[in-house]
């Protein structure tokens, strides 16, 4: 096999071969029949049908978050994405795996050295080194289709240098394929969660996140209108290609994700409420949507700023802004105007076609994810999170009875990732947060 064969490099950090990628996650739905039928049996033998539940869903996860946690591509694209939704899991399914879901999001086995140096070498040329003072050829970090590495350019800035692992093409498309006939398998962990648009969501943009040249592209925008913000730090984009790209370096203290497992609960609230005024801010302040939610991405640095890096999901809107009629009809919602928030729904393509959806219906099923915009701040808890993730997958008509009724358009793919994502971030800080003032000033309808 060739240096360059994503599938015989034994040092890219990919399993040797497609065959042993897809047997990974093959034997995911494996396991689940297996653990279901020994459930079943179990339950014919006199066991609590609760406790036979809890047990399938836990060994269930085990399995889910070993193979991911050792799988690059679509793999671990998936599982950094379904992390943010870890505070909707129950406490007995969550508490054991949080330590790896932290892992999902800030780390992954590296590539070796020569495999850098040769990606190095192929994207900028053979003489490459001459552009760095310093390249360290130990990752800083390693995530889902790239690694990233610390150095120094050469007119003395550190930078960091985010190369593509070989082959992420192949291994994302192929890992995400075999995801979508696993979606029913996942849907185990949160069963009130529809997987299938995440999946679909991921399939769609899988291009524009291997496009390190896009990314660079939204990168320096998103640099240039937070160049001198008071609470948000983004990198400068100093060289790319389509495989290699070079921004300044970000030192931090810590990433959300840590924060999120031992921060203060000052820093919680603080850092709770930047967070989400930039994933709301982006439309509005750059005609861009940072569309990556998971803790990961945003890094706690030494004077008090949040620095946010990796722009490889970006929505870029229509117009530039978020669509306004989602802050009309959320406005409509929180004045209790449910006949408007109905007929707002249908002539957008939210409701099925034929669907049969009250104003008193949808009151039931939409009023408690409207609380938070309703008071001046809202306390966001795991608890909270639960509550709605377990009230809507309840079998009677409030629950799934109108979820089945709901539709998600194509459109909305990204920005419904970031709005639940970012308040499952937000659960998981367990912050109190102004979150009507954020809406107010960011969602174009919602304070008319």
């Amino acid at each position: 096999m060739s240096a360059d064969d994503p599938h015989g490099d034994a040092g890219s950090g990919f399993p040797r071969g497609a065959f042993a990628r897809t047997a990974r996650l093959a034997s995911l739905p494996i396991g689940f029949a297996g653990r279901t039928t020994l459930g079943m049996g179990r339950r014919l033998a006199g066991a609590p049908a609760n406790a036979v539940v809890n047990e399938v869903q836990q060994r269930t996860a085990e399995q889910i978050f070993s193979v991911l946690g050792e799988l690059k591509g679509g793999a671990m694209k998936f599982g950094q994405a379904m992390s943010v939704f870890e505070s909707a899991m129950p406490d007995e399914l969550a508490g054991p795996y949080r330590e790896a879901l932290t892992k999902l999001q800030d780390s992954a086995p590296p590539m070796s050295p020569p495999t850098v140096h040769r990606v190095m070498a192929r994207e900028l040329g053979s003489s490459w080194r001459d552009s760095f003072i310093r390249f360290d050829d130990v990752p800083a970090y390693a995530a889902s289709i790239g690694q990233v590495h610390r150095g120094r350019w050469h007119d003395g800035r550190e930078v960091a240098i985010k190369v593509q692992y070989p082959g992420a093409a192949k291994a994302l498309e192929s890992d995400l394929r075999q995801i979508a006939r696993l979606s029913r398998l996942f849907g185990v962990l949160a069963p009130g969660l529809d997987i299938k648009p995440l999946v679909t969501e991921l399939q769609d943009r899988i291009m524009e996140e291997l496009d390190y040249a896009l990314e660079a592209e939204a990168q320096a925008a998103f640099a240039a209108e937070f160049s001198d913000d008071e609470h948000v730090v983004v990198p400068k984009v100093v060289d790319h290609t389509d495989r290699v790209l070079v921004t300044t370096w970000l030192d931090s203290i810590c990433s959300l994700a840590a924060l999120i497992d031992s921060g203060s609960q000052a820093d919680r609230d603080k850092f709770g409420e930047i967070y989400v005024r930039f994933m709301f801010a982006g439309p509005s302040r750059v005609g861009l949507l940072h569309a990556d939610p998971h803790p990961g991405n945003f890094r706690i640095l030494a004077d008090g700023r949040l620095g946010v890096v990796d722009y490889g999901a970006v929505a870029r809107l229509p117009g530039g802004t978020l669509p306004p009629v989602v802050g009309r009809l959320l406005r409509h919602a929180v004045d209790d105007d449910y006949d408007a928030v109905v007929e707002g729904l249908r002539a957008e393509g939210f409701l099925r076609r034929g669907a049969r959806v009250d104003a008193d219906l949808m009151r039931a099923y939409l009023g408690p994810f409207v609380e938070p915009a309703r008071s001046p701040t809202f306390a966001f808890s795991r608890q909270w999170m639960r509550e709605q993730a377990a009230r809507v997958s309840r079998p009677d008509r409030e629950g799934m009875g109108t979820a089945m009724q709901i539709n998600l358009p194509p459109s909305y793919l990204l920005i419904h990732r970031v709005w639940v994502g970012g308040i499952g971030v937000l659960s998981q800080l367990e912050a109190t947060a102004p979150f009507r003032d954020v809406l107010a000033d960011s969602l174009p309808g919602f304070a008319d």
